[in-house]
């Protein structure tokens, strides 16, 4: 039966890849293999300038799993009803952050079946991995930080006492090993070897550990002349602090929302976090925090004015969904809201049976929405793909901030890829931001308008998150501060 589904379907398969970073592909190829899901190397007769053999895998459908395929990976944005129990839509490689495109026509003639991965560790990892060598003429070293991991392996050479800096603009320079000139993204990391307190070996033997263990890219350069942009003696360098975050969680807070952040952190990540309820966080010693993080939910029980004076002391504080209007209540963040058309009209009378099924239908239950972004924006460090897509399960709908630099992510005039809202919602998220950043005192405000970590899978929006803890010190105060420009 799937076979003839498959043959009377027009898409006969699809092909998976992401060029930047190899490691989150292959845990996706680790989810479709757990579920009983064939994936093959992409032959050369299917590659493009979009997908390479050593950066893809291909899927096709005339398998047992045909139904199961067509569910993980198809859009949809038409529906025969308006209410839903939960979210509308699971486009997976969205979810994933990974570019796709679907098969009219397919042959499988020179792709090889790929084996079980969870017993083949080395696929997708080290094809895709550059030996690393820390040689006595080592000027620096540059970790790319597309990698889905590079956040934990910064984690661990802060940890370590280690001096690292970060790109804030790209760069070619030529690289020890090979003496090939690369480029180097926005957001990769610098360890200058020589300003370093620890020895030569016993930095090679941590970076080699942390290269095997988080599958990050690294390279040593002999000089800090770049071949194209800054020199790594740049202040476009900017030094990294090691950041001390707190989670808000307990009475009143969305449990989901908050165990989703925990679990990215603590499990993904191997960062270690401090869970404050709001009974603790009134009597705990806030100092020690760099970064508070508060998810959706009510914050009825906060002390609002405590958390105002270690902003604007200097913390960094992230929001997302309905923490952003609780602050925005208290002061303390300054995003504005677009709020949808109404569907109450007084001269247009509904049968009173209906009254559910309408106001239902205004619910926002789960969508995927695709926002673009400034690259050159710290929080947006990493990202490659030209849209990142975000999950919405709210009626938040931010307006752009008056900081022509304060709104990173933007959803653009239709951003729906895949699952159902209403005629008033689309029209009210429509060129509304999805992120801004705003300045309170000597402090920074992250307003993410969706939860970015939604079910602790959703590796695409993962990043954003992250770049919020590493990088949010480091966003330029004047470029937060509404209603200016520099």
């Amino acid at each position: 039966q799937a076979s003839a589904r498959a043959a009377a379907f027009p898409v006969k398969g699809y092909v998976i890849g992401d060029k930047n970073d190899p490691i989150r592909l292959k845990e996706f190829a680790q989810l479709l293999q757990r579920h009983q899901i064939s994936i093959y190397n992409l032959p050369s007769t299917l590659a493009d300038k979009q997908f390479s053999p050593t950066t893809s895998i291909l899927v096709p459908l005339d398998q047992p799993q045909h139904t199961l395929i067509r569910t993980i990976f198809e859009k949809t944005l038409d529906y025969r009803d308006s209410l839903f129990y939960d979210i509308t839509s699971w486009t997976l490689p969205l979810a994933y952050g990974l570019e796709y495109k679907e098969l009219n026509s397919l042959s499988l003639t020179g792709a090889t079946l790929i084996p079980d991965l969870f017993s083949n560790k080395t696929f997708l990892d080290d094809q895709n991995m550059t030996e690393f060598s820390l040689g006595k003429e080592a000027y620096a070293v540059l970790v790319e930080w597309d990698d889905l991991y590079a956040p934990a392996a910064l984690n661990q050479l802060l940890k370590a006492g280690l001096l690292v800096k970060v790109a804030t603009q790209p760069i070619r320079i030529k690289t020890a090993k090979d003496e090939a000139v690369r480029s180097f993204n926005y957001g990769t990391l610098m360890i200058p070897v020589r300003q370093e307190k620890m020895g030569v070996t016993e930095l090679s033997n941590l970076i080699n550990h942390l290269v095997s263990q988080y599958h990050i890219n690294a390279f040593t350069v002999s000089t800090g002349y770049s071949t194209e942009g800054v020199d790594l003696g740049s202040s476009k360098f900017v030094v990294l602090n090691q950041p001390s975050v707190a989670l808000i969680t307990g009475p009143g807070v969305n449990a989901t929302d908050a165990g989703e952040v925990w679990h990215l952190l603590d499990q993904r990540m191997d960062f270690q976090l401090t869970q404050l309820e709001p009974a603790i966080f009134k009597r705990a010693e806030l100092d020690r925090y760099t970064t508070i993080i508060m998810t959706g939910g009510s914050y009825s029980e906060m002390d609002k004015d405590k958390l105002k004076n270690w902003v604007q002391a200097g913390g960094t504080l992230i929001l997302t969904e309905e923490a952003i209007s609780w602050a925005v209540q208290q002061g303390i963040s300054t995003a504005t809201f677009k709020r949808p058309k109404s569907i109450t009209d007084s001269t247009q009378y509904r049968p009173y049976e209906t009254r559910d099924e309408v106001s239902g239908a205004q619910q926002v239950r789960g969508a995927i929405l695709g926002a673009t972004y400034d690259a050159s924006h710290p929080l947006a460090f990493g990202y490659t793909t030209p849209i990142v897509s975000l999950f919405k399960a709210n009626r938040i709908f931010m307006e752009k901030s008056k900081n022509p630099y304060a709104t990173p992510f933007v959803y653009g005039k239709q951003p729906m890829q895949s699952g159902w809202m209403s005629k008033e919602n689309k029209d009210a998220v429509s060129g509304t931001a999805a992120v801004t950043v705003n300045q309170l005192g000597n402090g920074r405000v992250i307003n993410i308008a969706d939860n970015p970590n939604f079910r602790a899978y959703w590796l695409g929006g993962a990043k954003l998150l992250l770049n919020s803890i590493f990088f949010g010190p480091i966003i330029d105060p004047a470029s937060a501060r509404v209603g200016g420009e520099e």
